[in-house]
């Protein structure tokens, strides 16, 4: 099978073994188009934008989603940039559907950690192709995102948890595993020093979080997630992040294609 020029054979082994593999460059024709639409997201933030600082933490900690539809930049990654034509190559999927896209950034001297979580409890979507895409503007080394190799492979999924008030997302918290400590438990963490452009790729069962930025400089970064040809939706009980009310999807249907289009297809 052919695939990307980005993508080597040992990329797509690494994927589908450990869940996480580093892209360079997978943006690097972008960088100022994401930087443009992340400015203007954040001067016009969506009904999903959020701070997640509590009191007593420093600087600011931005997040937001759903939005490439309305934000003109982030509609042209998704349908100029290669992301979803590697998304189908790291995936091993003949389709690709766009999912979502989501913004986070740390301004310098933001004291929170990214909680440690699966992306996955947290979604209505359930299969084993689904690439996540988290790309910097800036270049990052401390408060890059780390990941914990094959996490996509446990036996049952991590308690997914409200960011700030650090509560179960859903009350059924018998069918999760606690929220590890993987530094104190020796877990194989996956972090890279990231150029702007550059991607970690990670499915959606990736355990990950980041540090702090106590640096001088902004991170900002940028995601893009897919699903491939056996995502299906999945009902939870509760509602989903994020929730995409009134969809009408019922469980085992693939996601519809008028809200998440077929971006890419082989």
């Amino acid at each position: 099978m052919t695939h990307h020029p980005l993508v080597t054979r040992s990329d797509i082994e690494t994927f589908q073994r450990d869940g996480v593999v580093l892209i360079k460059g997978l943006f690097a024709d972008h960088v100022d188009t994401l930087r443009a639409g992340i400015e203007r997201n954040m001067s016009n933030p969506g009904p999903y934008a959020a701070e997640n600082l509590k009191e007593g933490d420093t600087g600011r900690f931005f997040d937001d989603y759903c939005n490439w539809t309305r934000i003109p930049e982030f509609a042209d990654v998704v349908h100029q940039s290669p992301a979803a034509e590697v998304a189908a190559d790291l995936m091993r999927s003949e389709t690709v559907q766009m999912f979502h896209d989501h913004v986070l950034v740390k301004e310098p001297g933001t004291s929170k950690a990214t909680p440690w979580h699966q992306d996955g409890p947290y979604y209505f979507v359930d299969g084993t192709q689904t690439v996540s895409f988290w790309s910097p503007v800036d270049p990052v080394t401390d408060a890059t995102l780390r990941c914990v190799a094959g996490s996509h492979l446990w036996d049952k999924p991590v308690l997914p948890t409200r960011w700030l008030a650090e509560t179960s997302f859903y009350p059924n918290e018998d069918d999760y595993r606690p929220v590890p400590d993987p530094d104190a438990e020796g877990m194989d963490i996956r972090e890279w020093s990231m150029e702007p452009g550059d991607a970690v790729a990670f499915n959606y069962g990736i355990l990950h979080g980041a540090r702090g930025n106590t640096s001088t400089a902004r991170r900002r970064a940028f995601s893009i997630r897919f699903v491939g040809d056996d995502a299906r939706y999945v009902e939870r009980p509760g509602p989903t992040s994020p929730p995409f009310p009134d969809h009408g999807m019922t469980p085992g249907q693939r996601l519809r294609e008028d809200w998440f289009p077929v971006v890419f297809q082989r």
